[in-house]
């Protein structure tokens, strides 16, 4: 073997993969957004069935946030700007954001 694939294969094998980080997606409460509108936006967006969707809404309505999925970054970007296009169309201040997940929190 060459001493540069020598090089290569030292460099690859040392190399330690990590997993991707991943992302969560949390809605936050306000005193506009209907229930049944934040109910909608959990199905549509984040697939959830509705008893699922209903007890995630009664979390942001009662403790002023809930997490609607955990996803690599780009997914929970996507899902985020859904959430701001879907609030935005239908004139509710409904928010939205991404925050990175712990691996102790996963």
């Amino acid at each position: 073997m060459s001493q540069i694939a020598t090089d290569i294969a030292d460099e690859t094998s040392s190399a330690i993969l990590q997993p991707p980080k991943q992302y969560a997606v949390i809605l936050l409460n306000d005193d506009f957004t209907p229930m049944d509108f934040v109910v909608r936006v959990l199905q549509d967006i984040f697939y959830m069935p509705d008893a699922v969707a209903e007890s995630v809404m009664l979390k942001i309505h009662h403790e002023g946030r809930g997490q609607c999925g955990v996803f690599s970054w780009d997914i929970a970007h996507t899902k985020k700007d859904q959430v701001d296009d879907a609030s935005r169309q239908a004139e509710y201040p409904l928010r939205c954001v991404v925050e990175e997940v712990n691996d102790s929190e996963q």
